[in-house]
């Protein structure tokens, strides 16, 4: 039998390293120091939670409670430093770095409010909160284009990891499978809008 904390703990772990990641390839791109990579991959690794933890009253939020999560944003953020001048395209590495993150994330998130008894639906959007929140800070605190609007499917695909978590969670499988099943939902189609530039319709958008 799995132990759900430590199942949520270790993926966790992995979704803000690699989100702490992608931030720091943001730093990368602009030819930032080492510590502009660990502020911005850890600004970039535990926005998302922060911002769900503070809307959900779960106070003090998760990484002044255990502070591992500070060092694995800087510990990945550093190795990413030295990793970077070898990265045959910092942009590529970033698109996937983030659509991983964001998977793992939305799945995370979705899980972490309903432990805390949150209502169905403001779990999913918690997910959602979660998996987007971080980009964000990275774009903005880095000056780019956000990530979320791009025309490629984004926030869909959060949304859509989150609710089958949600839906796994309320059948008799174990808690690693719905949090691998959230997370699938939402990696698999990110991925599949990168790779085919798959959008949802918009009126607004230009012919």
């Amino acid at each position: 039998m799995f132990d759900l904390t430590a199942v949520v703990n270790v993926m966790g772990l992995c979704a803000v390293a690699v989100f702490a990641i992608s931030g720091a390839l943001s730093a990368a791109r602009l030819k930032m120091d080492i510590l502009g990579f660990m502020l911005i991959g850890t600004a970039t690794g535990i926005g998302g939670g922060t911002l769900r933890d503070v809307l959900m009253g779960n106070l003090p939020v998760f990484w002044i409670r255990e502070p591992i999560w500070i060092v694995i944003c800087l510990v990945s953020s550093a190795a990413t430093y030295y990793v970077a001048p070898r990265l045959t395209s910092l942009t590529g590495t970033l698109l996937w770095m983030d659509a991983i993150g964001i998977a793992l994330f939305a799945a995370l998130g979705t899980e972490v409010a309903l432990m805390a008894n949150a209502a169905p639906l403001i779990a999913i959007c918690m997910g959602v909160v979660t998996a987007t929140f971080g980009g964000i800070a990275r774009d903005v605190l880095c000056g780019s284009n956000l990530t979320l609007m791009n025309e490629e499917l984004y926030i869909t695909t959060t949304l859509a990891g989150a609710v089958a978590y949600y839906a796994l969670s309320t059948l008799d499988f174990s808690y690693s499978y719905d949090l691998l099943g959230g997370f699938l939902v939402a990696f698999t189609l990110r991925a599949l809008a990168i790779k085919f530039n798959i959008k949802l319709p918009n009126r607004y958008r230009a012919s």
